[in-house]
C-alpha cells in the first residue's frame, strides 16, 4: 500500500535514522498505512509532529553484561531497554532473551507495544528490552548469574512508575525471580510493581501465565460472533508451542474447539483427533523437550520436520510463535485449504504480503497488537493489585481479562467502521491505539 506523500516523508526519516533495523521499519510502515484518514480528519496531528515524535524513542539504554558459566569462563553480552513512550503512563514491555535480539527487534517490539498498550485501555506507556543472551543449554546457576549481571545494568533505569518490565520469549517466572532479588539486593526496596510475570507467592498475579493466550482466544471469539459462530467443532491450527500457545491451546478446548497441530523450530506434529493438553504441557513445561516426542509417544500423531505448519487444513489459525513465521506461502496454502479466520498470538508473525493476502482472500485478519494484548493487560491487573497489596483469584483475574480482550475487539471494530474499512482490524487497531496515544501527547505539550 502506498503511503501519503507526508506520511511517505515520516517514513523515509525512520529509515534514514534506522540504518538496517527492517523489523523496526516494517512495524512503523504498517501503522503508517492506516493513518492517512486520521491526518486529514486531524491536521493538528502533523502541526504538532505528533508522528516523527511517536516513531522515535524517548530513551535508548544499551549496555554491557558480563557474566560467569560453571567453569568460570567469562562472557560478555549486550543488553538493551528502550523506552518508547510514556504518554499513557510507564513504560511497560517484556524482556527477550534469544541470540536474535538486536536494537531492531527490541525497537520494533517497543514500538507496537505503544499501540498495544493504549488499546487495552489501561493507564501504561510502551517499551520493550532484552538481550543476545541464549538461555538454551545453560545451567539454572548460569542463568541466575546472567539475569543478575543484567539487573544491575537496568536496575537504575526502572521503578514501578518509570518503566515496568516483564517476560518474554527465553523469559518466564524463574528469570524475572531471579532478576526481581537482585533489583531488590540493589536497591533495598521490596518494590513488588517493578516487575511483572513474578511468582504467585511474591507478588505475582492468577492468569498471568494464561493471559496472553486466553486473550488471543477471547479476541478471535469476538471476532466469529459477529458472524453468528463459535469454536465449537472448529479445527484450528496454532503454531509455536511455549507459553502463548499452550494455553491457547487450553482456552480453545474450553470452548469445544480441536486444535490439530503445534509446532516448534524443529518442525510441526499433526493429531486429527486432537493435541493432549496435559501431555503438551508436561513435554514443553516439565521436561522442556521437542515437540517431535509428543508424535514418538502418540500413535494418533505424526512429526514434519522443517515444512510449514500452514499446509495442515483448519477452519482458523493462531501464529503464536515468533515475527514474520507466516509469510505469503502460508497464507497462500491456509487460504487454499479454507482457513477463514487468523488471530496472531505472537507479535508481528505475518508478513506484510502475507496480510494483504489474507485480505485480498476474504480471511477475518486480527493483529498481534489487538490479538495478544491479553498478557500486558493481565500484567497492567498484576500492578493494580502490587499497588493495593492484594491478591485476586483466578475467577476475577479472568474475568477482568476477558472484558478487557472484548473492549479491545469494540474499539477496533467500532474505529475501522468509523474511518470505512468496515472489518478490518488492523486499520481499527492502528488507529484506536494512535488516536489515544497521540490525544495524550497534544495534552501533554511538546515534551
Amino acid at each position: 500500500m502506498e503511503l501519503s506523500p507526508t506520511l511517505q516523508e515520516e517514513f523515509d526519516i525512520v529509515v534514514r535514522r534506522n540504518p538496517g533495523e527492517a523489523e523496526f521499519h516494517q512495524a512503523v510502515r504498517e501503522v503508517l498505512e492506516s493513518l492517512d484518514p486520521v491526518v486529514k480528519k486531524r491536521p493538528e496531528y502533523v502541526e504538532y509532529g505528533i508522528i516523527p515524535r511517536i516513531c522515535e524513542p524517548n530513551r535508548q539504554i544499551i549496555f554491557k553484561v558480563n557474566w560467569q558459566d560453571d567453569k568460570g569462563r567469562v562472557h560478555t553480552n549486550r543488553g538493551f531497554r528502550v523506552q518508547f513512550n510514556s504518554a499513557l503512563g510507564p513504560y511497560k514491555g517484556g524482556l527477550r532473551f534469544h541470540p536474535s535480539v538486536y536494537l531492531g527487534i527490541i525497537k520494533f517490539l517497543g514500538f507496537e507495544q505503544i499501540f498495544k498498550n493504549a488499546l487495552t485501555g489501561m493507564p501504561i506507556g510502551g517499551g520493550k528490552g532484552g538481550s543476545d543472551f541464549d538461555p538454551k543449554g545453560k545451567s539454572d546457576h548460569e542463568i541466575m548469574r546472567f539475569c543478575q549481571a543484567f539487573m544491575t545494568e537496568l536496575s537504575g533505569h526502572i521503578g514501578h512508575d518509570i518503566d515496568v518490565p516483564a517476560g518474554d520469549i527465553g523469559v518466564g517466572g524463574r528469570e524475572i525471580g531471579y532478576m526481581f532479588g537482585q533489583y531488590k539486593r540493589m536497591t533495598g526496596r521490596y518494590e513488588s510493581g517493578v516487575l511483572t510475570g513474578k511468582g504467585l507467592t511474591w507478588g505475582g498475579s492468577r492468569a498471568r501465565t494464561e493471559a496472553t493466550g486466553y486473550g488471543t482466544v477471547f479476541f478471535a471469539d469476538e471476532m466469529l460472533k459477529l458472524s453468528n459462530e463459535s469454536f465449537e467443532g472448529k479445527k484450528v491450527v496454532v503454531s509455536g508451542s511455549g507459553n502463548v500457545a499452550i494455553y491457547a491451546l487450553e482456552k480453545l478446548n474450553q470452548l469445544g474447539a480441536t486444535v490439530v497441530a503445534m509446532s516448534d523450530s524443529g518442525g510441526y506434529i499433526v493429531d486429527e483427533g486432537g493435541i493432549d493438553l496435559a501431555q503438551m504441557q508436561e513435554l514443553k513445561e516439565v521436561r522442556r523437550g521437542r515437540i517431535s516426542e509428543y508424535a514418538d509417544a502418540n500413535s494418533s500423531a505424526r512429526f514434519v520436520e522443517g515444512g510449514q505448519i500452514w499446509d495442515v487444513p483448519c477452519d482458523i489459525a493462531l501464529p503464536c510463535a515468533t515475527q514474520n513465521e507466516l509469510s505469503i506461502g502460508g497464507a497462500r496454502a491456509l487460504i487454499k485449504n479454507g482457513c477463514t479466520l487468523v488471530a496472531e498470538g505472537a507479535n508481528m508473525p505475518s508478513t506484510p504480503d502475507a496480510i494483504r493476502a489474507f485480505r485480498d482472500g476474504g480471511v477475518r485478519f486480527a493483529p498481534g497488537k489487538a490479538a495478544n494484548a491479553g498478557g500486558v493487560a493481565t500484567s497492567a491487573l498484576e500492578m493494580q493489585q502490587n499497588a493495593s497489596r492484594d491478591s485476586w483469584s483466578f475467577e476475577h483475574t479472568e474475568e477482568r481479562l476477558q472484558d478487557i480482550m472484548v473492549g479491545i475487539h469494540e474499539r477496533c471494530a467500532e474505529t475501522a467502521e468509523e474511518y470505512g474499512r468496515p472489518g478490518d482490524y488492523v486499520t481499527g487497531a492502528n488507529i484506536a491505539g494512535f488516536i489515544r496515544v497521540a490525544d495524550a501527547m497534544m495534552a501533554l505539550g511538546v515534551i
